[in-house]
């Protein structure tokens, strides 16, 4: 079955799509952006870059972070975060009922070269 993604645009240019999102999930999964950047197959330094940006587009961050030390540093998402992932998987499924049968259609079409 095909699947449709979408992003939000903001405004001011900003985005936030399947990348950023997947990257949240994968901070709150391993609690660290490291582990979550070599899950996506992203540098650290992208992983960072986008963490960043995300933290900055709503009044408090989408993730903290911890410094390294003794025990190691690490990140985890805050309530924010948390909302956006919960919210941005509802749109997701919404889209996915609102455009099944189209896709539908479409699959049965491109099958059919």
């Amino acid at each position: 079955m095909l699947k449709v993604s979408f992003r939000i645009d903001l405004p001011g240019g900003e985005r936030i799509g399947p990348g950023k999102v997947a990257l949240l999930g994968w901070v709150d999964r391993t609690g660290s952006i490291t582990q979550a950047a070599k899950a996506m197959k992203m540098s650290y330094r992208r992983a960072w870059l986008l963490v960043e940006t995300l933290n900055r587009l709503a009044p408090a961050p989408m993730v903290e972070t911890a410094h390294g030390g003794k025990r190691g540093g690490g990140a985890q998402l805050t309530a924010v975060g948390r909302e956006l992932l919960t919210r941005y998987a509802a749109m997701e499924r919404a889209i996915d009922r609102a455009t099944a049968v189209e896709r539908r259609a479409i699959d049965r079409l491109l099958q059919g070269r």
